[in-house]
């Protein structure tokens, strides 16, 4: 029984260049959904078929979408939006939609930046953001049950009520649903001592192609087999649609500590980082930003790095941790900063009005992420920002390090151009191939916590070889007819 409901609605991106009721299809024409369909649909849940509505459920906040927005296009039309509110009607729409052959496209907060949330075949969008709820919170084991539309301050707040934190704070996470965390293999910004969200999951429930409810994980570790929850998670809604999420929670922290340096270079600095992980240090933020970004945003002079610490729990554990970090710096010849640094940070972390702005004046700007072993970031770096500036137009290839691992990190690039109107999807399309391609070459995986989705699809086969074939086959034996958000992950 739900304990705690909530009513948070979805935020829309960029605004249509025109009145939704005029929006069309930027993407091929599909078939449409025959209204006896949506009639049954309408039956099992609240069902709508209106212009803007499917308009708005055809995009996310992926770019080329927001770009397409400012002409009045969406990428794709869904035929109808169904709005479950519980289990047993997600579980009917899908048995429905796939005994009649409707592709389902589920979607959350559709905060996503690479397309997932687009119904590429239309069919029908599946919003699953009215189920939204607390379900139980057990604070003995410090386990969350929450609906998979419930929205990341809705979450947070239940459990601060009870003593816990879920510790995942996304930029998106006032946008976002765990559903779509779930779905997208997402990270919060305090990853490196919470986790990404991955390891916070303890169980899930999963509604399958043909309707049927199935229940993964539900303890702290096991050897049944593979874990199907793993094989859930970071699937994009092609394999199931995740209805509810049992997160792992922790005490709420006892002290905050702050820290802030400066270093010669970006090399230096990653190798700081590697020293403080590699030692057993896991503060909550471990940011580290190139010249360029760190003049942009820490007032460095163009040539030095930053790096910003941040680190919360029980005091004894936090302070060894930014005492090792310290010693890390430290070693690696850095200059101790004021840590109004990481209080800026902290107030403008979720601010994405600038990547607006600039798309409304015409500029390609967008964010690639992608995680390697320590041993190759230098060179991955190089790589991606050669690639990416060699492309006509470009203007700016920055970089900076987002999540630490024992083993490797996340380097996060922002890339920018300013191309003629008429190439500015082409420019787009380039930079992108240029930059994916040169870091899956140099030994980066496709993708760190923004997923797959539409965007990144052409690179599956680059960076899962024949793994690809493995997960295609996955896909046929759970979805035999196809209708689970067809055309994401490459499948």
């Amino acid at each position: 029984m739900t304990i705690q409901t909530f009513t948070t609605p979805a935020t829309p991106p960029i605004e249509f260049g025109t009145d939704a009721s005029a929006v069309r299809a930027h993407m091929p024409a599909v078939a449409a959904v025959a209204e006896e369909h949506i009639a049954a649909l309408a039956r099992i849940c609240p069902t709508d078929s209106s212009h803007a509505d499917r308009a708005e459920h055809g995009r996310d906040w992926w770019p080329l979408a927001m770009r397409w927005a400012l002409a009045g296009e969406t990428p794709q039309m869904p035929g109808a939006v169904c709005r479950p509110r519980a289990t047993a009607e997600v579980s009917a729409v899908l048995a429905y939609c796939n005994d009649n052959r409707i592709s389902v496209t589920a979607s959350g907060g559709r905060s996503g930046v690479c397309g997932a949330a687009i119904p590429v075949n239309g069919g029908i969008a599946l919003d699953m953001t009215s189920m939204q709820g607390i379900d139980s919170i057990d604070t003995v084991s410090g386990i969350v049950c929450a609906l998979a539309g419930t929205f990341g301050p809705d979450l947070e707040d239940a459990a601060r009520s009870h003593g816990l934190t879920i510790g995942h704070y996304p930029q998106s996470v006032a946008i976002s649903t765990v559903g779509g965390w779930v779905a997208c293999r997402g990270a919060g910004q305090y990853s490196t001592r919470y986790g990404k969200i991955e390891d916070m999951v303890h169980a899930l429930e999963v509604v399958m192609a043909d309707g049927t409810v199935v229940r993964t994980g539900g303890a702290p570790a096991g050897a049944v087999g593979p874990d199907l929850t793993q094989l859930i998670l970071g699937s994009e809604g092609t394999l199931g649609v995740v209805t509810r999420v049992w997160l792992r929670a922790h005490p709420l922290p006892e002290v905050e500590r702050r820290a802030a340096y400066s270093f010669a270079g970006l090399s230096d600095g990653f190798e700081a980082c590697r020293r403080a992980i590699r030692n057993g240090a896991s503060p909550a933020v471990l940011r580290l930003y190139d010249g360029a970004e760190s003049k942009r945003s820490h007032g460095g002079d163009g040539t030095e790095a930053v790096l910003l610490v941040l680190d919360e729990g029980t005091e004894t554990v936090v302070d060894a941790a930014m005492s090792v970090t310290h010693d890390a710096c430290m070693s690696m010849g850095a200059r101790v900063l004021d840590t109004d640094l990481v209080e800026k940070w902290v107030h403008h972390r979720n601010d994405t009005s600038a990547l607006q702005a600039l798309t409304r004046k015409g500029y390609v700007v967008d964010t690639m992420e992608v995680a390697a072993n320590w041993a190759l970031l230098d060179d991955i770096v190089e790589q991606v920002e050669t690639a990416m500036l060699a492309v006509p137009h470009a203007r700016a290839a920055t970089c900076h390090l987002s999540h630490s691992y024992i083993e490797g990190a996340c380097v996060y690039f922002t890339f920018a151009a300013n191309p003629p109107e008429d190439e500015f999807e082409e420019t787009y399309r380039a930079l992108w191939s240029a930059g994916q391609t040169a870091a899956i070459a140099a030994g980066a995986n496709l993708s760190h916590h923004h997923g797959v989705g539409h965007s990144r699809a052409s690179f599956m086969r680059q960076a899962l070889g024949n793994g690809l074939d493995v997960l295609a086959a996955v896909k046929k034996a759970l979805d035999p007819n196809g209708i689970l958000n067809p055309g994401k992950l490459g499948l």
